[in-house]
């Protein structure tokens, strides 16, 4: 008997009749049914907002990265169990690989990324802080907090994990509790993942909540202080998009729509190169994959009208050799659409886009699906269209049949290309095929104004290239215009899409003790312990070392040059020196940099572990023979890693402000220096 999924509300499982039924995408079997009892949409909401934040807020930046990463290493344990539900949806062994640990692995990313540039605390300063004031009293910086409402995402039918997974973990760190509604098709792959979350006791209570079905009146509830995003197709959006409280109260709103996203072959390529059979198999790659039900597949393929033919020719018997069926059976390389209703939807789309067209292959030209109750099935045959007249014919560039589907259209020269994929009113992705890197430097500054990314493949970059159809967690993926002009992923920048931003103005003193980071001018600790003796526990932002002086010779500089191999003139020519701004033959800047170190270093074993970097470095001013420099050392900012070393020694990461000045107190360098500091025992 078919389950009923259960939505996950207030921290309870939620739903027992059934409602709404689920079909098998490869043989339409009734497989499961959404249930019927209303979610109380107040209560959700309200438990989010009190008890998901709290939750959230008592783990820091730090603390959420690190649960993140634990989160995907359960998951990934339990994989398998995902894949074979997976498998419902009509998708083969790679395409629900891109979903389920295309998903865990945003997770991995996001754990990574966090531990890296994220402090541990739950204030992100974006500095550094600037003087507003002559007398170095009054200064201004900005930060990012948590905004403390609830981000509400509405995921598309075709990624149920990755969907989800993605846009949870930006929120999570940014300590926002999430509500995530999921397309109904296939929203027991999303239901299966979020009980493996619970399950695993690794979410904070209220940190993730589940809908399965409607959304009811949940958006009208939100506040200024909550975030909606949404995948899906343009249509939902733009209806979504306008709801009437979404706007009157100000709610941010991103949406990621489904585009026409082209892929050009420039005219540079001939049908010898290499590159043109790179295109030939990305296109059919991207038809195929996921059977083409990808918000990045290629739709539009832009080719020269000299190679129209020859596109089409290898086109056809690339895609002539797709099996197309049950993925468990053997050799089948493109499996099901998620729905009858899907299959439908784009029958209809195809039959609008042939009209006046050439059909360059299609069902027709292939083999029936294969495996048991195939013949019930959601099964679409790979679809390549043609269409001559693409410069006048906007049928091509509006509508989206959201399969194995592409239409190719031709080109007389590059900026025509540009044109062509301009008229899709803006896409997630675009991808270029050349070898010039001239015109690659003409087209993508054009082509980005209208795609959020641009993926250039030559042989080159063949070797790791990730493909067109694969956004990654590091890069914005979204798009402008008809692609909903929004922003996901993008690295720590999807995290800072749900914290609020706040300019804060102050004295120096006041915005170190807000930002947990040593400002300038501000009050300094000096104390009898040097700094590089202090655990990192007992360190303190503004613990600080002002340093002996030491006055620069000739001999210094002989010697740098001597051990460094650096005999630049303005450091050894004298007549030539004379003749620069400066005037005079000047210290090498990394000398000075060497000669502060000297300074400030506590040679003997301590708790300072390790010097792993320097940020932010410049040469302010000249140090010229005879000058007499000074520095000082500031703790600037503490990151807990909660990570241990080999011998089990628990470490931190401490930089540290330098400054070295001159006699007259003016400054010559400055820099950031990164240490591992060893915890008490």
């Amino acid at each position: 008997m078919p389950t009923t999924l259960q939505s996950h509300i207030a921290g309870r499982w939620h739903g027992v009749e059934a409602q709404t039924p689920l079909h098998s995408a490869l043989d339409d079997k009734l497989i499961f049914h959404t249930h019927l009892e209303q979610i109380d949409f107040d209560e959700a909401l309200s438990y989010a907002r009190q008890t998901g934040i709290r939750s959230l807020m008592q783990l820091d930046f730090q603390k959420r990265a690190q649960r993140l990463k634990a989160l995907a290493l359960y998951l990934m344990e339990r994989k398998e169990a995902l894949y074979e539900i997976s498998h419902l949806t009509g998708a083969t062994r790679p395409d629900s690989w891109v979903d389920v640990e295309g998903g865990i692995g945003t997770l991995f990313a996001y754990a990574s990324m966090g531990s890296r540039e994220l402090p541990s605390s739950n204030v992100l300063h974006e500095g550094p802080a600037m003087a507003l004031g002559k007398r170095g009293g009054f200064a201004g910086t900005h930060i990012l907090v948590p905004r403390g409402g609830v981000a509400v995402h509405i995921n598309a039918f075709n990624f149920p994990i990755w969907g989800l997974l993605e846009k949870f973990a930006p929120t999570f760190l940014a300590a926002m509790p999430c509500i995530a509604k999921p397309a109904t098709a296939t929203s027991y792959l999303t239901h299966a993942v979020v009980k493996m979350m619970m399950e695993s006791g690794l979410v904070p209570e209220g940190a993730l909540q589940l809908v399965i079905g409607g959304t009811g009146d949940l958006l009208d509830r939100l506040s200024g202080f909550d975030a909606v995003t949404f995948t899906g197709s343009a249509d939902t959006a733009v209806k979504l998009r306008s709801n009437t409280n979404l706007l009157r109260q100000g709610v941010p709103f991103t949406a990621e729509a489904d585009s026409l996203n082209a892929a050009i072959l420039a005219p540079d390529i001939t049908p010898d190169d290499p590159e043109f059979d790179l295109f030939v198999k990305e296109v059919a790659r991207e038809m195929t994959g996921k059977a083409g039900q990808k918000c990045t597949a290629i739709r539009r393929v832009i080719v020269p009208e000299r190679h129209v033919d020859a596109v089409g020719e290898r086109l056809r018997a690339r895609l002539a050799k797709i099996v197309v069926g049950n993925p468990k059976v053997e050799g089948v390389r493109m499996g099901a659409l998620a729905s009858k209703e899907q299959h439908r939807d784009v029958s209809e789309r195809v039959e609008m886009l042939a009209r006046g067209n050439e059909v360059l292959f299609s069902g027709r030209d292939g083999a029936k699906p294969v495996g048991e109750g195939a013949a019930n099935g959601a099964f679409f045959a790979p679809t390549l269209i043609l269409c001559r007249n693409a410069m006048v014919n906007d049928a091509v560039h509006d509508i989206e049949a959201f399969g194995p589907v592409s239409t190719m259209m031709s080109y007389r020269d590059i900026d025509g290309a540009l044109d062509l994929a301009a008229r899709g009113r803006g896409s997630l992705v675009t991808t270029l095929v050349t070898r010039d890197p001239a015109l690659a430097a003409h087209a993508v500054p054009i082509a980005a104004s209208t795609h959020g990314r641009v993926h250039i493949l030559e042989r080159e970059a063949a070797v790791d290239s990730t493909g067109h159809g694969s956004p990654l967690p590091q890069l914005k993926h979204g798009g402008p215009g008809r692609a909903g002009g929004g922003e996901e992923l993008g690295g720590i920048r999807a995290v800072k899409h749900f914290l609020q931003r706040a300019a804060v103005q102050g004295s120096p003193t006041m915005l170190t003790a807000v930002t947990s980071e040593y400002v300038r001018g501000g009050a300094v600790k000096e104390t009898e312990v040097h700094p590089f003796r202090r655990y990192f526990e007992d360190l303190e932002i503004g613990h600080s070392l002002l340093t002996h002086r030491r006055t620069v010779s000739e001999a210094d500089i002989v010697n740098f040059g001597g051990v460094s191999g650096d005999y630049f003139y303005m450091h050894f020519d004298e007549i030539a020196a004379k003749d620069t701004q400066f005037g005079k033959r000047i210290a090498h800047g990394y000398f000075v940099l060497s000669a502060a170190a000297g300074l400030f270093v506590s040679p003997a074993p301590g708790p300072v572990l390790a010097n792993y970097g320097l940020d932010n470095l410049r040469f302010v001013a000249p140090v010229a023979i005879g000058d007499t420099i000074r520095a000082r050392l500031t703790c600037k900012r503490k990151v807990d890693r909660n990570r241990t070393d080999e011998q089990g020694r628990g470490q931190g990461v401490v930089a540290w402000d330098v400054q070295v000045t001159n006699q007259n107190e003016e400054l010559v360098a400055s820099y950031d220096i990164l240490t591992l500091v060893q915890k008490r025992a």
